[in-house]
């Protein structure tokens, strides 16, 4: 398989809620809440970086389209991987998903790799890390 990851989805429970957290809290950009016009059709699509999108589509219609039963949740099922420029940049994302309403799970911190990252939790659970690697900087 050649790898062509161009969108991740998470299922939320509140469409609503979880679009507003990433629109207005953690600044992504969006055209909105589409497909509204059909059953289990509702989603939301956040530019991430080219070629990349973060789709929020309410669980219940991401079971019905996948055929496969609704279960529980967990946050310890993956974790977004958030890669900055700084250790300053890492406090300062840690510190806009906290006013945005993200619980802070893992305060920034110093890492035993060298690094510094912390983690939090969106509206639904879904964990995220924010980490600067002094090895591997992002591309713009």
């Amino acid at each position: 398989m050649k790898p062509r990851i161009t969108v991740i989805t998470l299922g939320v429970d509140n469409l609503e809620k979880s679009f507003l957290f990433y629109r207005d809290g953690l600044g992504l950009p969006t055209e909105g809440i589409v497909g509204e016009e059909f059953e289990h059709g509702a989603v939301a699509f956040f530019d991430l970086q080219s070629g990349l999108k973060l789709a929020i589509w309410n669980r219940k219609d991401i079971a019905h389209e996948a055929k496969v039963p609704l279960a529980e949740s967990s946050p310890t099922e993956f974790t977004l991987g958030h890669n900055v420029n700084s250790k300053t940049e890492v406090d300062h994302v840690m510190e806009q998903a906290k006013r945005a309403g993200a619980t802070i799970t893992d305060p920034a911190h110093d890492t035993f790799w060298g690094g510094y990252s912390g983690h939090f939790q969106d509206p639904d659970g879904h964990l995220w890390e924010v980490v600067w690697n002094p090895q591997w900087q992002p591309i713009e």
